[in-house]
């Protein structure tokens, strides 16, 4: 009977303490995960493409100014990341999981700066001041709910098949988060798309007789507008929080699936360990390069539509395609590179959006083929979207094989991956807008210098296919491929079980004395 009850309890310990971990996930932790990723893509998409328009010709700041604002939120932004990381990797255990009071607890406040950025105060001369407080403190907030979120993919599961399933659901549905930000924000301000403004060139005999009742109709209009981008900041807010409260109730942070944590790192020795570590360094630099030549590309393309190209009411609807043909096709790249690897699909993703960016600066304005070179210029963003993402734990899985010893530092790898993300960000935006003060932006103008049409052409053409070139040629020398990836899997495999099996005998030494 003591035999009996010996066995029945070394047995009962030893599937209580099967690592949680090493269990599959459902369909429904990852949609759940996945969903979780929505909110920086869809307020990052509105963002990213109309808030550039929204300063120059909603709340008519002067380009240089506008400038200002958006180089130094997102600078701010950059700067928060690894400071963000750096205090998650330092906070402690509770029962809610290492990640998710972050992302809960700043949830709220950065819903109400979002749709702050998007509200024109009553005054003029702090109006400056309102959106750089405002934007810069959603960056921040947001950057507390998407550096922990980053480096939850390590700790829903230690398998590497596992977190590439869950990344392409993530991926997926962030893709389909941008498509969501640019119909919501795109369709509403379409409705009510403020009139432009005829310069000296324009003004004709008959406008100068009805020039006041065309100036009271334009105040209307822009009111009306300004009044649609709030509409349009509120339902984002809304289906911000939704995602965030989805996230906390359908995913299961696990302890177990995080290596065991070392000794707390500074902060600078933080930035020493993960920019010291030679893959993750090449790694960043490749995405800084290629995220630089997208966010030229995404901050840019409205105005370019809509002065360059002449598509003035059509623009979000140009903007839709693109990111409708994204959405479709990121479950193909998860195909792509399971089948010929992730560097292949990186050269292959990325070049493929080159003769398109190409096409649309050569053809004379056509809407039809503009539509088509943007759903084709979709897949490559589809292909920019997915394989930061699914390389990255690659990274994180190497150094853990190198260095044994020093383990926990999952969200700083993640959060100096962001802040370059968001450094090229800033220096896109900046440097563009810049660029068309200098080369005479009109702000509503229905028509525009000619030297403003070839600088937007520049800033989404031949800018973004340098940076692409710049990137590919530094991933040429990335060294993880898939045979040492498959290494990896196999090494940390054999550590995971040691472990597990070293808790199990523990548990069963401890019951027998």
């Amino acid at each position: 009977t003591e035999v009996w009850r010996e066995t029945e309890v070394s047995y009962s310990i030893s599937s209580l303490q099967k690592p949680p971990f090493l269990k599959k996930l459902t369909v429904c932790n990852k949609i759940c995960y996945g969903i979780g990723g929505a909110p920086y893509q869809i307020t990052g998409c509105a963002l990213g493409f109309f808030l550039q328009l929204y300063l120059l010709d909603i709340a008519q700041l002067d380009p240089s100014l506008a400038s200002i604002i958006l180089f130094v939120g997102r600078a701010w932004d950059a700067v928060t990341d690894p400071t963000v990381g750096f205090l998650v990797s330092r906070s402690p255990w509770t029962r809610f999981g290492r990640m998710m009071p972050w992302i809960m607890l700043s949830t709220p406040l950065a819903v109400l700066s979002y749709f702050l950025i998007w509200y024109v105060p009553p005054f003029e001369n702090g109006k400056v001041f309102w959106y750089l407080f405002f934007y810069c403190t959603f960056q921040a907030l947001q950057t507390c709910f998407h550096v922990p979120y980053s480096a939850l993919t390590m700790f829903i599961s230690s398998d590497q098949k596992e977190r590439d399933s869950a990344t392409a659901y993530r991926m997926t549905v962030e893709v389909l988060g941008t498509l969501i930000g640019t119909a919501v924000q795109g369709q509403i301000v379409g409705m009510f798309n403020a009139p432009c403004i005829h310069g000296p060139g324009d003004m004709m005999s008959e406008m100068n007789v009805s020039l006041s009742l065309n100036q009271t109709d334009h105040t209307i209009s822009l009111q009306h507008t300004r009044v649609a981008y709030m509409i349009a900041s509120a339902v984002i807010s809304s289906i911000y929080i939704l995602c965030a409260i989805v996230l906390f109730f359908g995913v299961k942070e696990q302890k177990e699936a995080g290596r065991l944590q070392s000794e707390p790192l500074s902060f600078f020795q933080g930035i020493k360990l993960v920019m010291g570590y030679g893959p993750y360094a090449k790694l960043v630099m490749v995405f800084l390069f290629t995220s630089l030549a997208f966010m030229l590309l995404e901050g840019n393309f409205a105005l370019f539509c809509s002065y360059t190209l002449g598509f003035r009411n059509d623009f979000q609807n140009v903007l839709l395609v693109i990111m409708l043909s994204a959405t479709l096709t990121i479950p193909f790249w998860q195909w792509f590179l399971t089948r010929f690897g992730k560097k292949t699909a990186v050269y292959v993703g990325t070049l493929s959006v080159v003769p398109f960016l190409i096409l649309v600066v050569c053809i004379k304005s056509n809407l039809v083929v503009t539509y088509v070179v943007s759903f084709f210029a979709g897949v490559a963003v589809a292909a920019a979207f997915l394989l930061p993402w699914s390389m990255l734990p690659d990274v994180v899985d190497d150094f853990q094989v190198r260095n044994p010893e020093s383990a926990g530092h999952e969200a700083l790898f993640y959060s100096f991956y962001v802040f370059f993300t968001k450094f090229a960000s800033g220096v896109s935006l900046g440097v563009s807008t810049l660029s068309l003060d200098f080369a005479g932006y009109i702000s509503r103008g229905c028509s525009q210098p000619s030297n403003v049409d070839l600088t937007l052409k520049i800033l989404v053409s031949a800018g973004p296919i340098v940076f692409i070139m710049i990137g590919l040629g530094i991933l040429y020398s990335y060294p993880i491929d898939e045979v040492r990836r498959t290494k990896n899997r196999k090494r940390l495999q054999e550590l995971r079980d040691n472990e597990a099996d070293s808790e199990t005998d523990s548990a069963e030494l401890a019951n027998i004395i």
